[in-house]
């Protein structure tokens, strides 16, 4: 029988279990996939944990991975047994086979293996979003990216660098700092020794950026608001260390009437037509060598507490994958 990580009551990572399950056929609109390379990502500890509540306990965790089709469900087109797909917004991916909507799967490009594919959906689609929908980076743009040595980060700079803005991004040590440097930053911060505010006005030479993109949260807050420009935006789209409490909206009017919003992969790749053209254009600048996915560290499924471990600790950089 295949086997998966099953939680059955949120807490520490010892609460994963790894033991024998039985993965059923695809229901309508479903394809089942046997999976190769399983994607780890901040969210699936939030889930974990209980900061998100799961839809029912038991619950596997994890939204990312790539593998085979290996069943089909009725309605479903698109998708053939034998075919290659990757997601990042399925559920229940800590498992050698899954049962997932096919909405969430697509077709991977032939030029990216699926080590690659897992490592890069959920981070790679975020990067994507920001950077071409929530707000537009265009050539010559300044911008904040926290966290720039992180799994969306390190992606999310250098696709900002191909686009042609200037990056400055925040690491919390001097050995991320030289990772986001290589990828991407043409200036980076190092938010626990510096006031990142005072020095983003400084490199700016007192302007700000047009936009800070802020995964930290609480860490991070008030002090991003002071990094914009006047008629900029404030774009958090996570909190790895706590949320934003108590945003008051009349701060945005005295910062300069800035914009500020909270977006999601879930709502932005809510069509197939949309989710299909955001991983055609991150295939794209993949294959094409100019953002290139750092997988940093693999690991067997089995051994998920210990992964848990060490991205809770901030131990990490880049993309961490898990295979079956």
């Amino acid at each position: 029988m295949p086997k998966a990580i099953r939680v059955y009551e949120y807490g520490e990572p010892e609460v994963m279990r790894y033991e024998e399950v039985t993965v059923g056929e695809p229901g309508p609109g479903q394809i089942r996939v046997r999976q190769t390379a399983i994607g780890v990502n901040f969210i699936d500890i939030y889930f974990r944990s209980g900061a998100y509540k799961a839809p029912q306990l038991p619950f596997t965790p994890g939204n990312e991975g790539a593998g085979e089709v290996t069943a089909i469900g009725e309605g479903v087109t698109g998708f053939r047994v034998g075919e290659r797909v990757a997601y990042g917004s399925a559920s229940g991916t800590y498992a050698e086979e899954v049962v997932i909507n096919a909405s969430a799967a697509v077709h991977l490009a032939d030029g990216v293996d699926d080590a690659t594919a897992a490592a890069m959906m959920l981070k790679g689609l975020t990067a994507e979003y920001l950077l071409h929908r929530t707000c537009p980076v265009k050539p010559g743009d300044t911008i904040l990216f926290h966290a720039a040595a992180g799994g969306v980060g390190l992606i999310a700079c250098q696709w900002a660098k191909q686009i042609g803005a200037t990056v400055i991004g925040t690491v919390g040590s001097a050995e991320k700092a030289e990772l986001a440097r290589a990828n991407g930053c043409d200036h980076v911060i190092l938010y626990r020794d510096e006031d990142f505010a005072a020095r983003v006005k400084e490199i700016t030479g007192g302007k700000g950026v047009r936009v800070v993109y802020d995964g930290v949260g609480k860490d991070t807050f008030p002090a991003s608001l002071d990094c914009i420009a006047p008629l900029g935006m404030f774009v958090s789209f996570g909190s790895a260390s706590g949320p934003v409490e108590n945003f008051n909206l009349a701060v945005l009017g005295q910062k300069g009437s800035l914009f500020a919003t909270r977006p999601s992969l879930f709502a932005h790749a809510g069509t197939r037509a949309t989710l299909d053209s955001m991983a055609e254009n991150l295939f794209g600048v993949v294959a094409s060598g100019a953002v290139k996915i750092p997988v940093h560290a693999r690991a067997k499924l089995a051994d998920a507490v210990l992964v848990h471990k060490d991205l809770a600790g901030r131990q990490t950089t880049g993309a961490t994958i898990m295979t079956p």
